[in-house]
């Protein structure tokens, strides 16, 4: 039998048997499952199979995706997160079927439809229901196989989908290939590192699983045994670590891709470290990608990821050799903000090889300051309650370990972490609860990647277990200001038999640039509030032994010169490459030089075309042409798959166009381009800090814009926003409807020149509506220019100058709303007494005529014409000693839509 080892490294093509639609269709029907159809940007269509299976003795939900063609496919299958459910993953698993493989999703024991309990991955629950599922896939007629029974097929999925993800690889040698994001090595060490029990995480853990009463009887009584304790026990440890990827090391030899989340303190950096170390030493090719996001909060880059991991499956599973799937190593970077939208800025920097977590150690020597003052993000404190002498700091825990320090906050941190580089952060450290120990102003910019490291001596007074939170601060030149990038801590159990000599210490692993100037503050804290500390007051003795050594990666930094396509923000006046959410590999080109002819042109748009990905002749968007002039408001219509939305994200410089160009004032557009500062943004929605509240976040969006206070018109932006007194409330209590009007808001900030909204109304109720109508109206009043794409068409036929028309990637009809709507068989005739119905119905039944139907006001008749001409209309109005005032072409802007994209006449 052939080892996944040798599948992966037998690289040449094959050719498989062809199996006729009609086969697979009867055998789904025979299986007795339910298909659906799913909508798709485009061909192939995506169905659905939905039903129950007991592939391990416990009945499981599951669906099964495929899109047309009747060949042989890959399979992949793809688990959901903690709490979730098969329904998490659907959209995946629609854009993997569409790009050619068969997609199993699932609930897990627990949740969902799915029966059982939680046991959290034990490999005789979970990991034996993958196996199963591994099976059924292994009998369907459309599933490529390596052997009889044995399925080509990877597996990917996030946090708990992630872990079982490693575990079946590790189960089950059938598996070719894996995935796993931001999710776990061993469950032990997430939960209980280093024995400090992470009881804040831990127990939301429990509470998004249902409750204790959801989880396996000994799992349950495990936690309440830890909970109370406060303090992980031999067996509880052993426990999780029987169910964790780690107890299968040895035998994960499969193709990985590892991605992991730098706002994470439930499975930090570290776990994709050890996960690397252990599958590459195995013999499989191993490439790590830190994202921005994590457990924390912050972006989870899905777009990114799960093309990355499309690519990857299209390496490994489909074996298309010339699929490039990125660097061995790939961090994502936060610097700024983004004054077209608001979102943090990113870039990535990557290498050819795995730095690991301690690359080009940089010694940093430290001088104990004296802790003590409260620090609240500021930095500044400096009681006299901890003792310093010399290198050595003394502090105390609390009776009760209370008030405790503050760190990581779960779906707060990740925000904050973005904005790391303009000085925002969440920290708190309690006087007298802490020693810090202090760098010299840098002379120049040091940029960590990694886990920097110390030497202490730790001496607990009583003799007891020393329970430390160790953590370092950007600290700003004034001292004024410290950050804690990510928001993250490192939890240590020092136990008496290790104290009173020097240890060394692993600090949270980061990507996090410190500026010179800046100094870096290493914190020992007695209390943190995501951990359980002793309830026992005791004082600790922190002697720093030596220097903090930070690992600097110089081969990230080096290859960042000639990065290759998977990463962002190489120097702008030097290339342009795509951003955001592109995904795959675009040719750089230099910007063309500005058309004065344009100077005063919002938009234009000259054969503007792009691919679907991984596609040669599939559109989303074809040699499309059109401009925009000042004043116009304009309205971009189209069926969904239309191309509306890849048209407005080429406008926004979000992604590339494979040909064409566009112009805003002139100026091309591209990724970053200096024009797009003229340029607000409303599309698909806004990124906020869910702790701040509305006003803040629209103050913090515009001091990152870096441009004056006065400038934003920050009030006229409000009076739209109509939010009323929810603008003091914290963003993560609004409705949909109200972060749809706050996105609108933010948008307009500046008034800026062209203003482009991709469906402003959603969430709006219908007062809001009309006056998001007006607003655009007066926008558009004093020069300035909108483009709004909605499905609203009565909104759009009343608030818009002109339209854009698109239909299956191409423009349809492009002109002034009059115009596009005057065409057609539908007759206005205004007369200057009020219309009766008789006489309505008598006009009706003329020759020729459809229908004759009364306006609104009875001083009109709208008449269809039905064979008749005009001119016919009017003579025979006369005969009837109808008092006509004007004739003339009269048609809804929905007729008028409606047969547009249905190919009539327009």
């Amino acid at each position: 039998m052939e080892t996944p080892t040798v599948r992966w490294r037998r690289l040449l093509p094959r050719t498989p048997a062809r199996w006729a639609a009609a086969v697979a269709v009867l055998a789904v029907l025979v299986g007795g499952g339910t298909w659906t159809a799913v909508a798709d940007d485009g061909p192939p269509a995506v169905q659905r199979e939905d039903r129950m299976l007991r592939p391990g003795g416990v009945e499981i939900d599951t669906s099964y995706f495929t899109a047309g063609g009747s060949g042989k496919r890959p399979a992949v299958l793809i688990g959901h997160g903690f709490g979730g459910s098969k329904n998490d993953v659907r959209a995946q698993a629609e854009k993997l079927a569409a790009d050619g493989y068969a997609v199993l999703t699932w609930s897990a024991r627990g949740f969902g439809k799915s029966g059982g309990a939680i046991s959290l991955n034990d490999p005789e629950g979970e990991v034996k229901d993958v196996s199963g599922l591994i099976d059924w896939l292994a009998g369907r007629p459309e599933v490529e196989l390596d052997e009889k029974g044995d399925p080509r097929v990877g597996l990917t999925g996030a946090s708990y989908g992630g872990a079982v993800s490693l575990l079946a690889a590790g189960y089950d040698q059938r598996v070719d290939a894996i995935a796993p994001v931001i999710t776990y090595w061993n469950l032990a060490d997430a939960l209980f590192p280093d024995g400090v029990f992470k009881k804040l995480w831990a127990g939301i853990f429990v509470t998004s699983g249902g409750g204790c009463e959801k989880f396996e009887k000994k799992l349950c009584e495990m936690y309440e045994r830890v909970a109370v304790s406060g303090k992980p026990d031999a067996a509880a440890t052993e426990l999780l670590t029987e169910r964790s990827p780690s107890a299968v090391a040895d035998r994960i030899k499969v193709p990985s891709l590892l991605v992991q989340g730098q706002s994470d303190s439930l499975f930090p950096l570290g776990h994709a470290d050890a996960m690397q170390k252990a599958i590459s030493a195995n013999g499989a090719p191993v490439s790590v990608d830190w994202i921005s996001g994590g457990h924390d909060g912050g972006d989870s880059e899905t777009a990114r990821v799960e093309g990355r991991v499309g690519s990857w499956f299209d390496r490994y599973l489909k074996e298309e050799t010339g699929t490039d799937t990125g660097p061995a190593f790939r961090v994502t970077r936060t610097g700024g903000i983004d004054s077209t939208d608001g979102a943090a800025l990113k870039r990535g920097a990557s290498s050819d090889t795995y730095p690991g977590l301690r690359s080009g150690g940089r010694e940093i020597p430290l001088r104990a300051t004296g802790g003590g003052g409260a620090s609240a993000g500021s930095g500044s404190g400096s009681g006299t309650a901890t003792k310093s002498t010399g290198s050595a700091e003394t502090f105390r825990n609390p009776a009760g370990a209370v008030p405790p320090a503050i760190s990581a906050v779960p779906g707060v941190g990740g925000g904050l972490s973005q904005l790391s580089s303009l000085g925002v952060g969440l920290s708190l450290d309690f006087p007298g609860q802490f020693g810090r120990f202090e760098s010299a102003p840098l002379a120049t910019p040091v940029h960590v990647t990694g886990t920097p490291t110390v030497r202490v001596n730790v001496k607990e007074a009583a003799g007891q277990d020393a329970v430390l939170f160790g953590k370092v601060y950007d600290v700003s030149p004034d001292g004024r200001q410290q950050v804690l990038p990510s928001q993250l801590v490192a939890p240590y159990r020092i136990t008496p038999d290790q104290q009173g000599k020097p240890i060394e210490l692993a600090l949270p692993a980061v990507d996090h640039e410190f500026d010179a100037g800046h100094r870096m503050r290493l914190v020992f804290s007695a209390t943190d509030l995501g951990y359980a500390s002793p309830a026992e007051p005791a004082t600790y003795t922190v002697t720093a032994d030596g220097p903090l050594t930070v690992p600097t990666a110089p081969a990230v930094a080096t290859a960042a010169a000639t990065l290759p396509w998977w990463t962002w923000g190489l120097p702008a006046a030097a290339l342009v490459i795509a951003a955001g959410l592109l995904i795959t590999a675009r040719r750089r080109t230099a910007t063309p030089a500005p058309d004065p002819a344009l100077t005063d042109v919002p938009l234009q748009i000259t054969g503007l075309s792009k691919k679907y990905a991984k596609s040669v002749d599939r559109y989303a968007v074809r040699e499309l042409s059109f401009r925009v002039e000042k004043g116009q408001v304009l309205g971009l219509l189209g069926p969904n798959g239309a191309g509306k939305t890849t048209t407005l994200r080429m406008l926004m410089g979000l992604i590339t166009p494979d040909e064409g160009e566009i112009r805003v004032f002139g100026q091309a557009i591209r990724p970053g381009a200096p024009v797009l500062s003229r340029v607000g943004a409303f599309v698909e929605g806004a990124g906020f800090l869910p702790h701040l509240s509305g006003r803040a976040n629209l103050d913090l969006y515009w001091q990152a814009t870096g441009r004056p206070a006065e400038d934003a018109h920050i009030e006229e932006a409000l009076e739209i926003a109509g939010l009323g007194d929810a603008l003091a409330r914290a963003v993560r209590t609004y409705s949909q409807g109200m972060r749809q009007r706050l996105a609108i808001a933010q948008a307009m900030l500046g008034m800026p020149d062209l203003l482009i909204l991709d469906e402003p109304t959603n969430g709006l109720d219908p007062p809001q509506i009309r006056e998001m109508r007006d607003v655009m109206i007066r926008y558009a009043a004093g020069g300035r220019t909108v483009i709004v794409s909605s499905h609203l068409l009565s909104e759009v036929e009343q608030s818009c100058t002109h339209l854009v028309v698109m239909d299956r990637g191409r423009l349809v009809q492009a002109g002034p709303v009059a115009e596009i709507t005057g065409s057609g068989d539908m007759i206005l005739v205004t007369v200057a007494e009020t219309v009766s119905e008789p006489l309505a119905e008598k006009v009706a039944s003329l020759p020729g005529i459809g229908s004759a139907v009364r306006t609104d006001d009875g001083r009109g008749l709208l008449v269809r014409l039905d064979g008749a001409t005009a001119s016919r209309l009017v003579a025979d109005l006369v005969r009837l000693d109808v008092p006509v005032t004007g004739v003339g072409p009269h048609r809804r802007l929905e007729d008028a839509f409606l047969t547009l994209i249905s190919g009539g006449a327009a």
